[in-house]
Formats: C-alpha cells, sequence, structure tokens
C-alpha cells in the first residue's frame, strides 16, 4: 500500500511552520492515541502515521529531503531501514512524548504495550552516526549494496545495556518510587488529563546502580565494529543524505539507538559528465570527418555505443540518444546521453597539407552561404541575449 503524502497526514500546506505542523500533529495524536481508542487497530495506525510524518517534517533536513525527493528520499523502512518509517510505540513516546508533558494519559489502559509506569518513563537516545559512500556513474545508475564496517557504541552484552551487574544491584528513586516521572492531573475541554515529566531525581532512570557491570564499568555500552549492509537506490546524487533507524550509536542503560546517516559522494567519470539525471559526453571530430560523415563509437554507463556522424556536420551539433542516462531517485523516468560535437582545427601542417587547403579555399563549397551565416548569427544573438 502506497504511504499517504505527510503533509496531506497532518493535514497542513506545504508551506506550514514548524509551529504549525507540531499543533496539527498533537490534534492527530490526541484523536488517534490508543488510550482514547484501545483495541482499535486503524486508530493506532493512523497514531503511528501522524508520528512518522511529524517525525520527517519537523525535521529541517529530513523535511528538504522529502519535498525534493518524496518518499523514495526516506527510503524503504519495510526494507532497508532508511528513513522516518518503522516507527514502534515506544520509539514515539521515547521521541514526541515531551509534546504532551512527557506522556499523556486518562483515557483508561494502553492494550498491548504495557501499564503507565513503563511508557511513562523516558528513553535515553543513542548518538546519530555519519558515513560517507563513494559510488560510482555504474553504481547510481542500477543502485547497489555496499557493506561497510562502523565503530560504534553497542550494547554491553553482559549486562544487556543496563549497567548493573544484576538484577538486584539497584535500589529504587524515593522521589519517583521507580516511575522514572512525576504525574500531574489537570482538567481540559477533553476532560481530565494526566500529564508527566521526567523525574528530576533519577533523571527518568527510577533508579540508581548500586553495582555496576565490570564489562562495561556501568555505562551499558561497549566500543566496537559491526558489519552493515547499505541499500543504495537507484538515481542517487552528491551530497545526498540517506538514513538508517537504529543503526547509530547504542544508548547508555537502554534506549533508542540512534540513526546511521549516509552521505554519497560522487565519483568523477572519466569520460562522462553529470547534469542531473542527463549525461553528457563531448565528442572531439576531425575536420574529414565532420566533413564526410563517419560511424564513431562514444561511452554510455552500460558499454560503448556507435552514432552516426551525417556529412557536413557544424560544431555545436548535440546528438541525443533517449534513455541513456541516469534514473530519477523518485523512477520519473531515466535521462539522456547528450553527445556535444566540436571538430578538431589541426595547429601543424606539412606544407603539401597547407596547399592542399588553399586549393579547397577557391572552392565555394567550402564557404558558407548566406542563410548558414544567418542562422549562425542569430543563434549566437540568442545566446548572447
Amino acid at each position: 500500500m502506497a504511504k499517504r503524502d505527510y503533509y496531506e497526514v497532518l493535514g497542513v500546506n506545504k508551506n506550514a511552520s514548524s509551529d504549525e505542523i507540531k499543533k496539527a500533529y498533537r490534534q492527530k495524536a490526541i484523536q488517534y492515541h490508543p488510550d482514547k481508542n484501545p483495541g482499535d487497530k486503524e486508530a493506532e495506525d493512523k497514531f503511528k502515521e501522524a508520528a512518522e510524518a511529524y517525525d520527517v517534517l519537523s525535521d529541517e533536513q529530513k523535511r528538504s529531503r522529502y519535498d525534493r525527493l518524496g518518499h523514495a528520499g526516506m527510503g524503504s523502512a519495510s526494507q532497508s531501514g532508511y528513513g522516518g518509517g518503522g516507527m514502534t510505540m515506544e520509539d514515539i513516546f521515547a521521541q514526541f512524548g515531551d509534546l504532551f508533558g512527557g506522556h499523556f494519559s486518562g483515557f483508561g489502559s494502553f492494550s498491548g504495550f504495557g501499564n503507565g509506569a513503563q511508557r511513562g518513563r523516558p528513553m535515553n537516545r543513542g548518538a546519530d552516526l555519519r558515513v560517507k559512500v563513494k559510488l560510482t556513474l555504474k553504481e547510481i545508475a542500477t543502485g547497489v549494496e555496499k557493506k561497510i564496517k562502523v565503530g560504534k557504541y553497542v550494547s554491553c552484552a553482559k549486562c544487556h545495556g543496563s549497567g548493573a551487574e544484576n538484577d538486584k544491584a539497584y535500589t529504587t528513586c524515593p522521589t519517583c518510587k521507580g516511575h522514572g516521572y512525576i504525574t500531574r492531573i489537570t482538567n481540559t475541554l477533553l476532560g481530565q488529563m494526566q500529564s508527566q515529566s521526567t523525574c528530576p531525581t533519577c533523571g527518568g532512570e527510577g533508579k540508581s546502580i548500586t553495582k555496576k557491570c565490570p564489562e562495561c564499568n556501568g555505562e551499558g555500552i561497549l566500543r566496537s565494529d559491526e558489519i552493515i549492509t547499505l541499500h543504495i537506490p537507484a538515481g542517487v546524487a552528491e551530497g545526498m543524505q540517506l538514513s538508517m533507524r537504529g543503526k547509530g550509536n547504542a544508548a547508555r542503560h537502554g534506549g533508542v539507538n540512534g540513526d546511521l546517516l549516509i552521505v554519497v559522494e560522487e565519483e568523477k567519470h572519466h569520460e562522462l559528465i553529470r547534469d542531473e539525471n542527463d549525461l553528457i559526453y563531448n565528442l572531439l571530430l576531425t575536420v574529414p570527418q565532420a566533413v564526410l560523415g563517419d560511424s564513431i563509437e562514444v561511452p554510455t554507463i552500460d558499454g560503448k555505443v556507435k552514432v552516426k556522424i551525417d556529412p557536413g556536420t557544424q560544431p555545436g551539433k548535440v546528438l541525443r540518444l533517449r534513455n541513456k542516462g541516469l534514473p530519477s531517485v523518485n523512477s520519473y523516468g531515466t535521462g539522456d546521453l547528450l553527445v556535444n560535437i566540436n571538430v578538431y582545427i589541426p595547429e601543424n601542417l606539412s606544407t603539401s597539407e597547407k596547399e592542399k587547403i588553399k586549393a579547397m579555399a577557391s572552392s565555394e563549397n567550402v564557404r558558407p552561404s548566406q542563410s548558414v551565416k544567418d542562422r549562425f548569427f542569430s543563434k549566437f544573438r540568442r545566446l548572447v541575449d
């Protein structure tokens, strides 16, 4: 099923300010909150959809990439882990719960996701990682899968990220009684609402470690290397940034992993020049080839192809080879290969060659007619204007 436009999901236009986007998301989240719609799978899906839209549109870089590339720029969460999709309920409350005072409830139990104490507790988030990936034009044309080794923080295997030596190496926070948050009840137009904020004593942990894990010294994370498979879609360009959710640094004492940000670097081709989705090749003909015509091989992404040079071909002529360029990252078609024709005028001629050229100069056939001159100067004036 195709994803809906994020602006449509939140009910805002494309010029909406960050405050308008935040307000729209709050309204959608309240409308479809699982506490308000217990057991309603459709409401739950819309709740997640709104959070995914807000995740992208509230971030300046993600929003800019989405405006340029649409959902293709976000990637496919279900297949590659890229982009803003695939958010769980835990992700949503951990990242956006502060929009409602840390968390809001008051509509009964949150079916299937634990009690209020569990979901109200804020979760740590690991730092994002940024890597650069170099791609050839061939790889950009077809898309590519690459494996890279990334040095990052991973969850400690010994304590499973808790930072404690065992399950009993904790004391409960006396302020929040282990919940990690403080609850306040207010009256609103929707009825009685319960808001929560992070406990100032334990910082949301709900407990403190009395005996640290000897492996990670109580941090819950260790430095390690991980081999990650990147799925780069066809049509990406220099400077484009993709993201893989949850492939960044692990968070201290458990929580949400950061994201891996992949910045595309494009290797220059030794013969072809990229112009968005089109490719340009500068073909240099000899005078005899331009005058008499020829059949010449030119390079493409997939190998060489022959092009026909008509007799009397003029410098500046452009031959267009359809669909020999690069695909659009949005799947809106494929660019062309543009062959720019130039003619090489020899600089050093022998005496006999000079005599032949002089003999040709007296022929009316080598002199431009008035109509040719008119066409040339008309084209020149258009370029100048």
